[in-house]
């Protein structure tokens, strides 16, 4: 059984098919243009293989005269059976569906996320938002309180935020009962559901018992152009829930709504946080000026793109007048 009460291995082939077929699918993705890399993806979820023996070559004839005996004289276990994994895989180079989709998870920190075409994807630069947010609140009472992640899909930042501030609470919100499905058994698998709370609802609307309390609101809010979105790869566009990603005609609709609403959440002191798009971080900067925030920050992510900003809340006597 795996870690999600899942039967494992129930299938088994020889090493020397395996290879056959893995020659075969990275031949059909090279003509796809599929990066060779998602095929051994593919290949470590759903197989018992593991990456030094796929590297080697799962059976490949050729190589060392031990390795080979061994793989020859072994069976290597499949998740699914492989005429399922052909179909899967024709699915990655036919339809361009994701490969996290195909394999129902993906790593992120420390973490393996289930995912599904309800959540988007977590995206590695992603996780540069928590190490952002653990550098603006340090050692300070911020870190004990109560953090907010308002569209959580998968869960993913809600997971980081309660590994990184183990004494806070999180709130978690998603507008999707799909989504909050997955970001509850995520939240299960690494034993922190007693640290999350989930809310179905938009944006902030499910947290008024908290008005004033927040420690912490961070998101990543659908932040892309409409007219965009047809222009994004075929597999963000066609598979990824654009719910999570049209952020209306500038890309800036949630991302006001966010800076406008938090005042009426977040105590004094308290951090905003957000994930955005390049080109939007000027904007976002000056629309939190007029709402009167404090040590507005752009953060650059690792390919030196701006990809956050965050502010901290001014004393609530400086609203006076503010947007609400």
């Amino acid at each position: 059984m795996d870690q999600d009460g899942n039967q494992e291995d129930a299938f088994q082939i020889s090493g020397q098919a395996l290879w056959q077929w893995r020659q075969w699918a990275q031949q059909v993705a090279i003509a796809a243009s599929v990066p060779s890399s998602e095929l051994d993806w593919f290949l470590l979820a759903l197989t018992g293989l593991d990456r030094l023996t796929l590297r080697l070559g799962a059976g490949k004839a050729g190589g060392s005269r031990q390795f080979d005996q061994a793989k020859r004289a072994s069976l290597v276990s499949l998740k699914r059976p492989l005429t399922e994994l052909t179909a899967l895989w024709q699915q990655r180079v036919q339809q361009q569906v994701p490969v996290q989709y195909l394999v129902g998870e993906t790593p992120w920190r420390q973490f393996q996320l289930t995912v599904s075409p309800a959540v988007l994807i977590p995206r590695p630069e992603t996780e540069e938002l928590i190490e952002v947010a653990i550098a603006r609140v340090g050692h300070t009472d911020l870190a004990l309180g109560h953090w907010a992640d308002l569209g959580t899909g998968s869960g993913a930042i809600a997971l980081g935020l309660a590994a990184a501030f183990p004494q806070a609470t999180v709130h978690a919100v998603d507008i999707s009962a799909d989504a909050l499905a997955i970001a509850h058994h995520n939240a299960e698998r690494y034993q922190m559901a007693g640290r999350i709370q989930f809310y179905q609802g938009s944006w902030f609307n499910p947290l008024e018992p908290l008005q004033h309390q927040l420690s912490a609101v961070v998101s990543n809010p659908p932040y892309i152009p409409t007219a965009t979105l047809a222009q994004l790869q075929p597999e963000v566009a066609h598979h990824e829930p654009h719910l999570a990603l049209d952020g209306g005609s500038d890309g800036l609709n949630s991302l006001r709504h966010l800076v406008a609403t938090a005042p009426n959440y977040l105590k004094p002191g308290g951090l905003w946080l957000v994930e955005l798009m390049q080109g939007q971080a000027a904007d976002v900067v000056a629309l939190l000026r007029q709402q009167n925030f404090c040590e507005p920050q752009v953060h650059r992510d690792l390919a030196g793109i701006e990809r956050f900003v965050s502010a901290m809340c001014a004393p609530e006597a400086a609203f006076s007048g503010s947007l609400r």
